[in-house]
């Protein structure tokens, strides 16, 4: 059995594994940026260790850095969580080199599976059907509008090496492609570190349903459930639900097998996701998610177990503990989870909210969970996910499932940002998600979120002084020490740092709508202007591209007119509210 497992990640999965692995009796090692560096993963490993920096690529997916982490702490063993490394098969053989153990899949099927073009000609040999899509990286525009034309519009680029919605793009039309295709090797390479993209058929109104899946290094694999993530908005899941319902019979278990299938025929083992699209009665192969995924503990409440501890199980070179037999004896009731993002639902919007959350009360009662990387004081950033926490109810049947869960979410406390909470009310009590007649595309393009928004509550004013970094001289037993520290800004420390608040690049100010001011209403960094001074621009013209939380979004200009100033260059940090362009 493992001894000491490092965590290369933050938030609520670094916070999963760290308990699993206490249970287990396994010491836990931390790594955290700069930003996370009093983070709820901090407190609670057994060891910690800086990276240094703020963003994703400062911190948490800087190879060196972590590898350093991992010499330093002596951890015989890695679990990368989801996002990030986990995905990346590089990183895994840099593991492996050093003789320590990959709480995951071999690079091979990492490499196989985890780049989405060569999963489809993999879930090929095992049987499983696929969406039509190329079997190759799209080298350009040209491309993607080649197979538009032959296959029909809309289509959908993808990121190769994502997940998650990241670097994902519906294109309309062959005049999109340009402009998408861009969009969606930035999106792809700020969260993956890779831009590599391909292209599908975009269905119409499927359903997208999952099998999670165990194996071990003993050439033993099981499916644990079906999952329907179907409540999405921007390609990223809003709700999850397990088993996924409305099959017709024999369905679920054609799914697992050919889900298994696909991964005996990389040579699979660990934890593993296999996505499907289901319509009309038919399914097709999605992709592999070569990790644990977010909505994982589903198909724990449904079955009573925990991944995390099969997982390390797993890695250490134990044979799985259930047949499948076994495992499909265990299946019982409903589960669902709804995951509570930072983001104001705006009337459909969604726009990230970061911030301090003031004060977090999770609910309580029987077949309820909540599983987050916060508590109250923590601070939801800009640079990773705006995820707060999932929370995850069971049911002896759907029915019984909805009806707890929206208690439950009506009981959550959340104060500082906004979340998703409305919305999330919104798709449980809709007839159309009750009598599982939605899609991948019915929040966007079909429930009516008019009037659903959430205001942050703003935090008290007494939260104390921010804190600003410090570096001193101490002497323990006689022998100096440099020290680093982050304390108040008015308390007093020989030789300081000196480093300055970052300082906004956009002039403050909001508008009301219809004004000439255009300013952008989360803070994010500008990646792209769309246009310059002296352009004529239409009401809902594209005048900026705002990244906030890896996503991009349009801001888009409220009145017509000349465009009189542009107040930010690419590159730029902006807060909400604060002015990108002047129109006239």
């Amino acid at each position: 059995m493992l001894k000491k497992i490092l965590i290369a990640n933050r938030g609520e999965i670094a916070v999963r594994v760290i308990r699993a692995a206490r249970e287990m009796g396994i010491a836990t090692v931390a790594v955290y940026s700069d930003f996370d560096r009093n983070a709820l993963h901090v407190r609670l490993a057994d060891e910690a260790y800086a990276l240094g920096g703020v963003t994703a690529a400062e911190s948490y997916i800087n190879t060196d850095a972590i590898l350093d982490a991992i010499r330093k702490s002596g951890a015989d063993s890695v679990h990368p969580g989801y996002g990030f490394f986990s995905e990346n098969a590089e990183f895994a053989r840099a593991i492996t080199e050093m003789g320590v153990t990959w709480i995951g899949p071999p690079p091979e099927a990492i490499d196989e599976m985890g780049d989405k073009v060569s999963s489809r000609l993999a879930a090929q040999r095992g049987g499983a059907p696929i969406v039509p899509g190329t079997t190759e990286f799209a080298e350009g525009p040209d491309e993607i509008r080649n197979f538009g034309n032959e296959h029909g519009w809309p289509v959908v680029i993808k990121a190769a090496y994502g997940g998650g919605g990241r670097g994902m793009k519906v294109v309309s039309s062959a005049d999109d492609v340009d402009d998408a295709m861009a969009s969606a090797r930035r999106e792809a390479k700020a969260f993956f570190g890779r831009d590599e993209v391909y292209v599908e058929r975009y269905l119409t109104w499927p359903r997208h349903i999952e099998i999670q899946l165990v194996g071990d290094q003993h050439g033993n694999c099981v499916w644990i459930s079906t999952r329907d993530c179907s409540a999405q908005r921007r390609h990223q899941k809003l709700v999850e639900e397990a088993p996924a319902p409305g099959l017709p019979d024999g369905v679920e278990e054609a799914m697992g097998e050919a889900a298994v299938k696909a991964a005996k025929a990389v040579g699979y083992y660990n934890a593993g996701t296999v996505e499907f699209i289901y319509q009309d009665g038919e399914f097709f192969f999605l992709e592999m998610n070569t990790r644990l995924q977010v909505e994982h503990p589903v198909s724990e409440m449904v079955t009573d177990i925990d991944l995390v501890e099969w997982q390390i199980r797993a890695a250490s070179g134990e044979e799985l503990p259930m047949t499948q037999e076994e495992v499909n004896a265990l299946r019982r009731g409903h589960s669902i989870e709804i995951r509570i993002n930072a983001e104001d639902p705006a009337e459909g919007k969604f726009l990230p909210s970061p911030g301090p959350i003031s004060r977090l009360v999770p609910p309580g009662g029987f077949g309820v969970r909540f599983d987050s990387g916060y508590e109250s004081g923590d601070e939801i950033s800009q640079y990773y996910d705006n995820l707060v926490g999932k929370l995850i109810v069971w049911g002896r049947d759907r029915e019984v499932a909805i009806a707890r869960t929206i208690r439950a979410l009506e009981e959550m406390v959340i104060e500082g940002v906004a979340t998703t909470i409305p919305a999330d009310l919104a798709i449980l009590r809709h007839p159309e998600f009750v009598a599982v007649e939605h899609s991948t595309k019915w929040v966007e393009e079909h429930l009516d979120l008019s009037g659903v928004s959430a205001a942050a509550i703003a935090p008290p004013d007494d939260e104390g002084e921010p804190l600003v970094e410090r570096t001193t001289t101490v002497e323990v037993d006689g022998k100096r020490f440099g020290v680093k520290m982050w304390v108040p800004e008015s308390v007093g420390v020989a030789a300081p740092a000196g480093k300055a608040r970052q300082k906004r690049s956009a002039s403050g100010g909001g508008s009301s709508a219809g004004s000439g001011d255009v300013t952008v209403p989360m803070q994010g960094t500008i990646v792209k202007l769309l246009v310059e001074v002296g352009d004529e621009v239409e009401v809902g013209q594209g005048i900026v591209v705002l990244e906030a939380m890896k996503m991009e979004n349009q801001i888009n200009a409220e009145t017509a007119g000349t465009v009189k100033a542009i107040k930010v260059a690419a590159g730029d940090t902006v807060g909400g509210g604060d002015v990108v362009a002047v129109i006239e």
